[in-house]
């Protein structure tokens, strides 16, 4: 087994103030060459924008970028004609494909949004843009992990173009859980969104990350008041 250890104080971080943002891996003006991405997982952004701002419109091509509110709500506007409301307790997904523009606005004039920008590479380029969200409050098992992302769009969850699967966890009591992979050759990535867990024999604080691979089984132990997210992805 092999394994990859990214504390929050590690991450990349930049102030502009309209947005503070973290980066586990290298994105925008920070790079670390040893940080580039986990497999096929490249970007893991947790942002927080303040009341009123947001990204402006902006185009994408070739990724599967996944959006993950933590607290209030995201207005998107893309260029195949979506208008939506993307709020806690939601997840989004976009296949920009082709090509896309799209914004993100934070839909709160009093109260700043926290989400999480995940981008993942997709195994097939050029496919038509699609764009879909979800609320997660209606496949949430509290004191079980349960699947939020898929390739499948007959699965739980929203689908990808890509053999990855996402799970999230939100526990009052402590839990272990016996994570097995979908497929040989898949890497594991842990973020812990709140609270704690240990996996591997490392403890994992609030916003800490780990990446496990070369293994087709992990121990996880969730400690109480935690939420973690599970990121299975392909590593070649």
């Amino acid at each position: 087994m092999k394994t990859i250890l990214h504390k929050a104080s590690s991450r990349g971080h930049a102030n502009h103030g309209w947005l503070n943002t973290y980066h586990t891996f290298s994105f925008g003006q920070y790079y670390d060459p040893e940080r580039i991405r986990f497999g096929l997982l490249r970007v893991l952004n947790d942002d927080t924008i303040d009341a009123g701002t947001g990204f402006g419109t902006h185009p994408h091509d070739n990724m599967e970028i996944i959006s993950i509110p933590l607290s209030g709500a995201l207005e998107h506007r893309d260029s195949m004609g979506n208008i939506a409301i993307i709020h806690q307790g939601d997840v989004q997904v976009m296949s920009a494909g082709s090509g896309v523009s799209h914004s993100e606005f934070n839909k709160n004039k009093d109260q700043k949004a926290e989400f999480l920008q995940i981008w993942v590479f997709p195994d097939k380029k050029n496919v038509e843009p699609r764009y879909d969200q979800i609320s997660l409050n209606d496949l949430a098992q509290k004191g079980e992990l349960y699947q939020i992302l898929s390739p499948s769009p007959d699965d739980q969850g929203v689908w990808i173009h890509q053999q990855a699967w996402f799970f999230m966890g939100e526990f009052d009591e402590a839990k272990i859980l016996n994570y097995q992979f979908h497929k040989e050759g898949n890497g594991l990535y842990i973020f812990v969104i709140e609270g704690s867990a240990e996996a591997a024999g490392h403890k994992l604080g609030k916003r800490d990350g780990m990446g496990i691979s070369e293994t087709s089984e992990i121990p996880i132990k969730a400690y109480p008041a935690s939420k973690i997210l599970l990121m299975e992805v392909p590593m070649g």
